[in-house]
């Protein structure tokens, strides 16, 4: 008797606290973001600062070679293939998720991937001891690498071991850690901090440390339960990994879910990247990643905090003082995305990117006027400041984040990676695209160079209002079925089963879904 009033208990307790948040799982999230996610984040902008130190320690070095001054031409083309090889490493990184996620599992490619982190980083900053630039260059292409797999894999990871009702919560926290990223290495890079002759080594050599902290402490973490069963088909492990992320044995209810999933699954086989590109009932799903991701990148991000010192230097900031506003910039971007994790669960993913891109859309084209009304309208030159702001308040809350998030709830296990490894390539040879030609853009085009950016801020804006339905608190099933339908495909499923497991609440989910694909 006494038993049945135990379980009776425990089974309650479950109910109560489905979905809350764990020490493990905040743990878990923690330690994957930190390690990987913040050094994305922390090389995007640690050569900004001490860029005219290197730029004379390659002079030096050449000079010390050869005997004779460096050409400016070459100087130029070192230092923007120094900036440039790292999105380019980010592509190749991408392209490696596929094979290493399914062949060594989610939080086996982080650890896999910290080598690459920690080479990158004793060659960077030894680099300055060996007199070779050389290395540094090869270190970016590295550390592309090593971006390329965390910036895919910690979403994927995090994705997949959180309750349905934190996974927007917990997918955001991996873009928080690369906006902390970028906001340690503006201020490791202040002139007084490591931001000097003597100093640059060590700030590209700091990298190597969370890396280390990442692989001392992740392998006792559990690995992802939906990796554990639907890919090796252990469910004991798989159950085991859930008990301690959840903090309760009672995990039925989600197992069923999993192995709904992977009966659905067995009929489509894993995914290439190919099949993915050329199978009916995942286009839309593909479509709106691509669209999400060049939105995010070609939305002019990269040119806005290129500009920003720029502008706040024709507002009449002194030359010295740019670098703290260039600091206040990185810690709005961070203040704001941790609004976003907070925020993101009870607004839904759709009305953020909305609200995200709509914001960048008005910014940019405000800026335009500004730009060009600014030596004539003495007041412009603190609007477009203003749009600065918003423009990061808007890339923040949408943009930047909701993406990443929105791979891992539409695609199922076995197509996730291939997913992943598009809409990271899409993410990182957009990223180098920018790079390389904004400066040609800027050259041409002055500050109209914005309008450009503001058109394809209004496309993807236009794309997601039509197509991208909400995915807040539903089962990655759930979601599947919406794109189903919009795919006009049907899905294969075990019907008892699912008459078993849905038998109350099904009519109900039914109604929600045809409401949600009006949208």
């Amino acid at each position: 008797m006494k038993l049945k009033g135990e379980k009776q208990e425990s089974s309650n307790c479950s109910e109560d606290s489905k979905g809350k948040m764990t020490l493990l799982l905040a743990l878990v999230a923690l330690i994957s973001a930190f390690g990987s996610s913040f050094q994305y984040g922390y090389n995007v902008s640690v050569i900004n600062s001490p860029a005219p130190y290197m730029q004379d320690f390659y002079n030096q070095t050449y000079f010390n070679r050869t005997g004779v001054p460096m050409d400016s031409g070459f100087q130029t083309l070192l230092w923007s293939l120094t900036v440039s090889m790292y999105p380019l490493g980010g592509l190749f990184g991408s392209l490696m998720v596929w094979p290493l996620v399914n062949n060594c599992g989610r939080k086996g490619t982080l650890l896999i991937n910290n080598l690459f982190s920690i080479t990158a980083a004793i060659l960077m900053g030894t680099s300055e001891l060996a007199k070779t630039f050389e290395v540094i260059i090869l270190s970016r292409v590295i550390m592309g690498i090593y971006a390329g797999l965390a910036s895919n894999v910690v979403p994927m990871f995090l994705g997949e071991i959180s309750p349905k009702n934190l996974r927007g919560a917990i997918g955001v926290v991996p873009q928080l850690f690369i906006t902390i990223g970028i906001l340690v290495a503006q201020i490791f890079g202040l002139n007084s901090i490591l931001g000097n002759a003597e100093g640059w080594p060590v700030l590209l050599g700091l990298t190597g440390i969370p890396s280390l902290i990442q692989l001392l402490i992740l392998p006792f973490f559990p690995e992802s339960p939906r990796y554990l069963l639907i890919q090796k088909g252990n469910e004991e492990q798989a159950r085991q990994a859930l008990q301690k992320l959840r903090g309760w044995d009672d995990v039925d209810d989600e197992i069923e879910e999993m192995r709904q999933e992977d009966r659905s699954e067995k009929e489509e086989g894993h995914f290439s990247v190919l099949s993915l590109c050329t199978f009916r009932g995942l286009r839309w799903q593909l479509i709106s990643i691509v669209v999400m991701m060049m939105g995010q990148q070609l939305s002019g991000v990269n040119a806005v905090f290129y500009y920003a010192d720029r502008i706040f230097q024709s507002a009449g900031v002194d030359n010295n003082n740019v670098q703290y506003v260039t600091v206040s910039i990185g810690a709005i971007n961070v203040v704001m995305t941790l609004l976003a994790v907070f925020i993101v669960e009870s607004l839904g993913r759709r009305i953020l990117l909305l609200a995200g891109f709509g914001l960048c859309c008005v910014s940019c084209a405000v800026l335009t006027l500004a730009l060009n009304l600014q030596t004539t309208v003495s007041w412009m030159s603190y609007l477009s400041i203003v749009c600065v702001i918003v423009y990061i308040i808007g890339h923040a809350i949408g943009a930047s984040p909701i993406p990443f998030v929105m791979i891992t709830e539409m695609f199922l296990q076995s197509s996730r990676p291939a997913a992943f490894m598009v809409g990271g390539s899409v993410h990182w040879l957009c990223n180098f695209t920018v790079g390389l030609v904004f400066l040609y853009m800027e050259a041409g085009l002055g500050p109209y160079s914005f309008l450009i950016f503001c058109a394809i801020c209004l496309a993807t804006i236009v794309y997601i209002f039509f197509i991208v339905p909400e995915t807040k608190n539903k089962t990655f099933m759930e979601i599947n079925r919406i794109m189903a339908k919009r795919n006009k495909v049907e899905i294969q499923e075990d019907k008892e089963e699912l008459k078993d497991f849905h038998s109350a609440p099904g009519g109900q989910r039914e109604k929600k879904e045809s409401s949600s694909i009006e949208l």
